[in-house]
């Protein structure tokens, strides 16, 4: 596995590749890599060539008040399952690197962006969308995976693909789960034991809706008091959303109708914020 530090040798490197003919396949991360990464890491390679793996912790995407400097770094570890995980190459530049300065040109994202992460996160969206653009032009690949856990995020960058014309597909990984229940994620390292005890609240809520709408229950206020009352039964947890939406344009629903319903979740346990979703049939 090759190590690659800057965005010449990172361009130049999948140049060479594209020009051998390899099909490439880039994984975006921000490191502190878990299972999840590697199930993407998995996908990337039964859908291509050549392997790209990014770490990079994206300041632009951390608003004021969260948590940029506190965000899990162990590079060591990461590089370690990289090699495991076969990718070809793994791309670690440092923040001077990606935004020299001044840097001024960003990209603005739309409505979607602006509801549930987007207005409790003002400016991360645009964050992320400038981000993933300048390592589609670094890494050239025909093939980008991205995790369905980052639901509205996947939703925008999908969005960004068609609107700004990339020539990429983009491959959603599914949610990887521990054992009870609890979606893998680099900021599960945030929380106490008793946080940790109370976070798989957030998957048994969604089971809960799902079950409830597989038996025929189409009042959203019933199903929303159900994913509640699972959130804070004896626990503390703090609430940012609970929201129904339709997949096909992140807009929220105000009737359980259609083929599907993506229920999405953002709750605080502690000083730690936790997201998850899932998608219920309703036919």
């Amino acid at each position: 596995m090759e190590i690659l530090r800057t965005v010449r040798e990172m361009q130049e490197r999948a140049e060479q590749v594209r020009l051998a003919g390899k099909k490439i396949a880039v994984v975006p991360t921000m490191g502190a890599l878990h299972e999840g990464h590697m199930s993407l890491l998995s996908l990337a390679r039964a859908n291509s060539d050549f392997v790209i793996l990014t770490i990079f912790v994206n300041p632009t995407q951390f608003g004021p008040q969260e948590d940029f400097e506190q965000y899990p770094r162990d590079f060591k570890r990461d590089e370690h399952l990289a090699q495991d995980a076969d990718a070809d190459v793994l791309f670690y530049p440092d923040v001077e690197e990606i935004y020299p300065p001044p840097f001024l040109t960003y990209v603005v994202t739309g409505e979607v962006a602006e509801v549930f992460e987007g207005e409790i996160r003002p400016t991360h969206f645009s964050g992320v969308t400038t981000i993933v653009a300048k390592l589609f032009h670094l890494t050239k690949p025909h093939v980008a995976v991205f995790g369905q856990k980052d639901a509205q995020q996947l939703f925008i960058i999908r969005k960004m693909v068609q609107d700004l014309n990339f020539d990429i597909e983009l491959l959603a990984g599914p949610i990887i789960r521990e054992g009870d229940g609890l979606a893998k994620s680099s900021r599960n390292a945030y929380l106490g034991e008793t946080e940790r005890k109370n976070a798989p609240a957030l998957y048994q809520s969604l089971k809960a809706a799902a079950d409830l709408i597989k038996k025929g229950e189409r009042d959203l206020q019933v199903v929303r008091d159900a994913i509640t009352a699972i959130l804070t039964a004896g626990s503390p947890a703090q609430i940012d959303y609970v929201a129904f939406v339709d997949p096909s344009n992140f807009k929220n629903v105000d009737k359980l109708e259609g083929k599907e319903v993506l229920v999405l979740l953002a709750v605080r346990f502690g000083s730690t914020r936790l997201i998850d979703n899932m998608i219920v049939p309703l036919e």
